[in-house]
Formats: C-alpha cells, structure tokens, sequence
C-alpha cells in the first residue's frame, strides 16, 4: 500500500469545556478528493485547520505526505496549499501584488494569467483586496491556495457567495487537479457529489461515516446524498460559520 497523501490518528482538539475534535482517524490516499460535511459546529474547519498546522492538537497525531504539519512546518509549505473560510491577506495589496507575493515562496509557481483565468480576476489585477466583493476575495484565496502547485490542497467553503457561472468555473478548475491530492470542506451538496471520490460526515467532532457518495446513500437507505446526511447525522445542514 502507498503512503497516505494525509494520514489523521486518533485527532483531539478542545477549547475549555468544547470538545470541537474527538478522536478523528482518516487517510487519505495520493490524487483523491475527500469531502467533509457536517453541520454547524461539527468540528469540520478545526479538523483541516489541525491537518493544515494552522492549529496544535491535544492530543492524535496529523502526517501529510509523511511530514509533520508543525514540526517540519517549512516543507509542508512546499506542498500544502490552504484556502479557508475567510481570508486575512493585505488589504491594500492588489490582486496581482498578492499572485506575484504568493508566487514569490515557490520555486516553480502557476503562471499569474492562469490562476486569475480561473478564478475570473483577470480584468482585477489592479483593485486592492479591500475593494474585491466577497465573492472574488474568495476566488483569489482559491488562486493563491493553487499558486504553488501543491500536492495536497485543503478548500474550506470552495464557492460560497460564488454566482452559478463562477461556481461552474472553479469546479472545472478542481477536476483538473487530479494529480492533487484535496480536501474539500462544503455544504453544497451537488459540488461533493460531483467533486468528491468519498465523503467523510463529522458530527460533534466525530466521524460518523465515510465512504463513497453513492455508498452512504446506500448505507443510509436514502435517495440522495443531503438525505443520507441527515439520516446519518440525525442533523440538517446550514450556511454559517463552523467551529
């Protein structure tokens, strides 16, 4: 068996009396995209944040691409690509500043035309971050997540606040990283099923489930996948911020 693109043993995290990650085990394998749904405050943002470095565990232990997320914090910069819910870049920074301030830390970085093509912030090269909607501040987190052609990506809320075109757009752009290994955070139901290889549920900081979208449609005896999670679960989806 190949080693795990990310391999997740036994991951605790909790803030005072919250307990946001409870002995979560995954893999996942090279060239995969995994989904991760949950429901408000399932835990699923602090997972990928444990997973990306970005946070210390309690307690578990975290590998991507055999590397500590922490300890050896300067190679896996080289090969982990993080967007997340929201972004914290310099405002007064403009869209190409930030591509070609990105591209800066990498030896061989995605052409700037390219990422910005796909995002569709072509004709914003000279707008500053604050003045971007939040919609495309979203779309260029996505292109400076991908400037270094990482070969693991994590995507919190890929196309939140994204119109119908622009959502189309960037799947297309993830399909096309298939060589990548991804995680996907999401609550779009119609992008996990058409992005995802398995689908991982958390409810409570636990893994409930994990399998194909079809399997745990099977497994839970339901006509979609939003069904299954609920049956699941026993919980409904909602569009707000997670723990």
């Amino acid at each position: 068996m190949s080693e795990p693109a990310i391999e997740v043993e036994h991951l605790h995290k909790r803030y005072g009396d919250v307990v946001a990650v409870d002995d979560v085990s995954l893999r996942v394998e090279p060239g995969e995209v995994l989904g991760v749904l949950g429901a408000n405050g399932a835990g699923k943002t602090t997972t990928v944040e444990l997973i990306a470095g970005l946070r210390k565990p309690d307690r578990g232990r975290v590998r991507v691409l055999g590397l500590d997320p922490r300890r050896d914090r300067a190679a896996v910069r080289q090969v982990l690509g993080v967007q997340l819910q929201q972004a914290y870049l310099h405002h007064a920074l403009t869209v190409a500043e930030l591509v070609d301030l990105f591209a800066s830390f990498y030896p061989d970085p995605r052409p700037a035309a390219e990422l910005l093509d796909l995002v569709e912030l072509g004709r914003q090269t000279r707008t500053r971050f604050e003045k971007l909607s939040g919609g495309q501040q979203q779309r260029l987190s996505i292109a400076l997540a991908l400037v270094g052609r990482p070969r693991v990506v994590i995507l919190d809320e890929l196309t939140t606040g994204l119109d119908p075109h622009a959502r189309r757009r960037v799947w297309q752009g993830i399909e096309a990283l298939r060589d990548e290994t991804v995680v996907l955070v999401s609550h779009a139901m119609d992008e996990v099923e058409r992005l995802c290889d398995r689908v991982v549920l958390i409810d409570a900081g636990r893994v409930v489930a994990l399998g194909s979208p079809a399997d745990l449609v099977r497994q839970a005896g339901t006509d979609g996948l939003e069904e299954a999670f609920v049956a699941l679960t026993g919980r409904e989806l909602a569009m707000e911020e997670d723990a």
